[in-house]
């Protein structure tokens, strides 16, 4: 009988601290718009606009610095650049005759290019960050999870394509991923019964890059929404902070 009391009270215990938990994850982010919290009787809404634009900056900046430097692409599985889909085909070709080699060593090449775009991001981040309303702040906090995301989606993604796109070009010129190309193709062409193509290069790795940006952008949003605390600025802790 004993058992089965401590059984019930281990359980009860559990069931506690998991809705404690779950209350604790949401509860940040119910209070910046409950008017009915005492504890937002301090805040301004400039106050918390402001946070949740601090919170996103820090968000960004850390994946400029993950995805901008040396292997940020290469060696991450999740936004590593494969080979365009006609160049995997003329891999699986040129491996036959012993040069898929030559293949290789352009794929690592792309994502070089890839990573030297990427600090130009944090400039456009930064902006569409102060051009943030606090009306545009609620709609992300009735929007879904990736809801900023989405939102600087809309309103860099133009601007980032036209800033990547002359340091992609340039960066495959630098690390030599042209004359990679054209050598690959020249093998590539004289092998019989083969289609030619011409890759755009450039494009392809700014559209994979800007992928790999987003998609780490998402996962430092639901940071975010789950833990603003882990961004220790004195303004987070104000807004966010338990009194």
């Amino acid at each position: 009988m004993n058992n089965i009391k401590r059984i019930s009270l281990f359980t009860l215990i559990v069931l506690a601290l998991s809705i404690n938990t779950a209350n604790a994850k949401s509860k940040w982010w119910e209070k910046l718009f409950s008017k009915k919290d005492k504890n937002n009787s301090e805040l301004s809404t400039t106050d918390i606009g402001s946070a949740f634009k601090e919170a996103l900056t820090i968000g960004a900046e850390n994946v400029v610095a993950q995805l901008g430097g040396v292997d940020g692409f290469n060696s991450d599985e999740a936004v590593h650049i494969p080979l365009p889909k006609n160049l995997q085909k003329a891999k699986k070709i040129l491996k036959k005759i012993g040069l898929d080699g030559m293949v290789d060593d352009l794929e690592l090449k792309l994502n070089r290019a890839a990573e030297s775009a990427v600090p130009v991001a944090k400039d456009l981040f930064i902006q569409s960050i102060k051009d943030m309303t606090f009306e545009d702040v609620k709609e992300i906090y009735k929007g879904s999870d990736d809801s900023a995301t989405r939102y600087f989606q809309e309103k860099m993604s133009a601007s980032l394509t036209e800033k990547m796109a002359p340091i992609v070009d340039n960066s495959l010129a630098e690390v030599g991923a042209i004359k990679s190309l054209n050598n690959v193709m020249d093998k590539y062409k004289n092998i019989p019964f083969v289609s030619e193509f011409s890759p755009d290069l450039t494009a392809y790795v700014v559209d994979k890059g800007m992928e790999g940006i987003f998609y780490y952008l998402a996962k430092q949003e639901a940071e975010i929404r789950k833990n603003p605390l882990k961004q220790t600025t004195e303004l987070l802790k104000k807004v966010f902070g338990e009194k």
